[in-house]
């Protein structure tokens, strides 16, 4: 794959502690024309691995107004076997050459064998499994360059072979690799509903002095095989109305973090998620103010 050289005229990397979208090649133009006031866009690297094209135009196009986060989706970071080294330096190609403000991949796999699944799917809990991904992630870390945040999962199953909780598993990989985490608070909702428990409780025993980045989606109702409510993160609506005060109540401890949001399916005109990105952006501003008080 050919790298392009860093371009010396881009907007600074850093992305703010604002809300921010995910880019869609439907909504560029509108974007760069209406200079859109937003904090910035979350890109999958997948979609950006070749050498060149229309959609690295667009990207060019807005790496030059907005700040960057380069979301991974196919790394399998949770999966047994060894991570793809020519996907690993496409991902290192790319991060030289946005120079994202932020980059993350998921705590799931997505491989087995030659076969790549279309799923982000669950691991168990346990020292194998921990050793594995620590071992993953200093070597995503090590061939990157930079800091990776890890991304919580939404989970439809339990595993029998867990012998410890998830949050207990992600601060240990946060202690072993130094990496960051970015907190789905859609996945947390989705996850505790499916497994009957509190999302405040988790939320309250979360690592947040580690948590880099918040997610924002939307999630499907559906019914598992008994009969009782299922959730499925499909990132096809507006966040729900049951997320939003769980967002809220992470900030206000947090203060003020980029926070996207997801909408990958069923994709809407731009207006409704700008409109998104704006409720969260007014959190965000109370959160603030909140935090000045206390300041003072």
């Amino acid at each position: 794959m050919s790298v392009q050289p860093s371009r010396p005229d881009r907007t600074d990397a850093t992305v703010p502690a604002r809300a921010g979208a995910g880019l869609k090649a439907e909504h560029v133009e509108e974007i760069l024309t209406s200079s859109a006031d937003i904090g910035f866009f979350e890109v999958h690297a997948e979609n950006y691995m070749g050498a060149g094209g229309k959609p690295h135009r667009q990207l060019e196009a807005i790496r030059d107004v907005y700040p960057l986060s380069l979301h991974g989706v196919g790394l399998s970071i949770g999966g047994e076997q060894p991570l793809d080294k020519d996907h690993l330096q496409r991902l290192a190609a790319l991060n030289k050459r946005y120079e994202p403000g932020l980059f993350s991949e998921h705590l799931a796999w997505s491989t087995h064998d030659t076969t790549y699944y279309n799923d982000l799917l669950p691991v168990p809990y346990d020292k194998a499994t921990l050793d594995r991904v620590c071992e993953h992630i200093e070597e995503v870390q090590d061939v990157v360059g930079r800091k990776m945040l890890l991304e919580n999962p939404s989970t439809y199953v339990a595993f029998e072979q867990s012998t410890m909780s998830e949050i207990d598993f992600l601060k240990e990989i946060t202690r072993r690799t130094g990496c960051g985490l970015l907190l789905d608070v859609n996945n947390v909702y989705v996850s505790c509903t499916n497994h009957e428990r509190s999302a405040e409780t988790y939320l309250s025993e979360f690592p947040i002095g580690d948590v880099g980045e918040i997610h924002l989606g939307g999630h499907a109702p559906d019914v598992d095989d008994a009969g009782r409510l299922l959730l499925i993160d499909a990132h096809d609506r507006e966040v729900d109305d049951a997320v939003w005060p769980l967002y809220e109540m992470i900030v206000s401890q947090t203060g003020p973090l980029p926070t996207l949001i997801e909408w990958d399916n069923e994709v809407p005109v731009w207006s409704v998620l700008l409109a998104e990105a704006q409720a969260a952006e007014r959190i965000l501003h109370r959160a603030s103010a909140t935090g000045l008080q206390r300041a003072v």
